[in-house]
């Protein structure tokens, strides 16, 4: 099957050369001539323009569209739909608003135009391991697109079946799904990543609760000196709380056992923002993604007004003075 990537960086220049290795056809536009030639050398139909790059996909064509989110994919979207026709497909897998996902399709439909927006988790891994995808659109075009969305997926692999799915049909256990409607796939992420932060906040404090098991603040009984790397590799091995997040947190302390390299500045996609805004709409109590969203902010600065006004408080009520800076 043939399909347009715009956008070759890591993500999307993996998943082009994922799904050529599966025996589709690419075409590419990237604003980084040096990035189309690449994939070109690669066997890519390389295209010099968006225009240039709808005139070489057949249709009814589908472009995927792979760049940073907001205003970047915005354009590009528009742009597309300038050239394309009634009948074309236009694929969101970036990171973006589910709520832009529902207008964006209400506005390309007037024009005969298809719009599937893409939840698309993997990262830098995704070439080998695959993608899960989560996916959103009319239920016929995201079918037309199966052997795009299945060659992407990691497949069933190696992973035991849940019990209870035997009969159960679709297409989960293959590691990509048909949400719902324009928005829906794109929402799934949404949360996916919200609980992603949750997880890997989790995760971090447990790891720092580690490194200060040998304070001095502690009884000298009490003190423990412990091996972080080898904690998270005998986490893996048949632990309830095993996961990719934490392979990956045990390679870095392999690699780096201090984390020498890391500063703890951490930043956050708005699609953690988005999950907070979501659940305060519908309501719904969020308490550790919040909670995980707001540390995010707290890794960026040194002291917060919120400290300022506690120890503000603690000194008031019970003359405690804040110890003397450092020099």
């Amino acid at each position: 099957m043939q399909l347009g990537m715009v956008g070759l960086g890591r993500m999307g220049g993996n998943m082009v050369e994922r799904l050529m290795r599966g025996g589709h056809q690419c075409v590419v536009f990237d604003l980084s001539p040096d990035n189309v030639r690449k994939y070109v050398e690669k066997k890519a139909i390389g295209s010099a323009s968006l225009a240039d790059f709808v005139q070489k996909l057949t249709r009814p064509r589908a472009a995927w569209v792979m760049v940073p989110a907001g205003t970047p994919t915005e354009n590009t979207i528009a742009e597309l739909a300038k050239h394309m026709q009634a009948g074309d497909i236009i694929i969101d897998g970036g990171n973006t608003h589910f709520k832009d996902d529902v207008r964006r399709a209400r506005e390309l439909k007037s024009k005969g135009i298809h719009y599937i927006d893409v939840g698309t988790s993997g990262g830098v891994w995704g070439i080998e391991r695959g993608y899960c995808m989560m996916i959103g659109g009319p239920k016929e075009v995201v079918q037309h697109l199966d052997p795009i969305f299945k060659t992407l997926a990691p497949g069933r692999g190696n992973i035991p079946r849940t019990p209870g799915r035997e009969k159960m049909p679709g297409t989960a256990e293959e590691g990509y799904l048909h949400c719902g409607p324009a928005g829906a796939g794109h929402f799934v992420k949404m949360v996916h990543n919200g609980i992603e932060y949750g997880i890997m906040q989790a995760y971090a404090e447990g790891f720092d609760l580690f490194k200060n098991a040998n304070s001095k603040e502690l009884p000298e009984e009490h003190r423990f000196q412990l091996n972080l790397a080898d904690i998270a590799e005998v986490w893996r091995r048949g632990s309830v709380i095993g996961s990719w997040l934490l392979d990956l947190t045990a390679m870095a302390l392999a690699e780096d056992p201090n984390l020498e390299h890391y500063e703890g500045f951490v930043q956050d996609s708005g699609e953690g923002r988005w999950t907070i805004e979501a659940a305060v709409e519908a309501a719904v109590p969020v308490e550790v993604l919040a909670s995980a969203l707001f540390t995010r902010f707290r890794s960026r600065q040194q002291h917060t007004f919120a400290e300022k006004v506690l120890s503000a408080m603690r000194h008031k009520f019970g003359g405690h003075v804040e110890p003397p800076k450092s020099i």
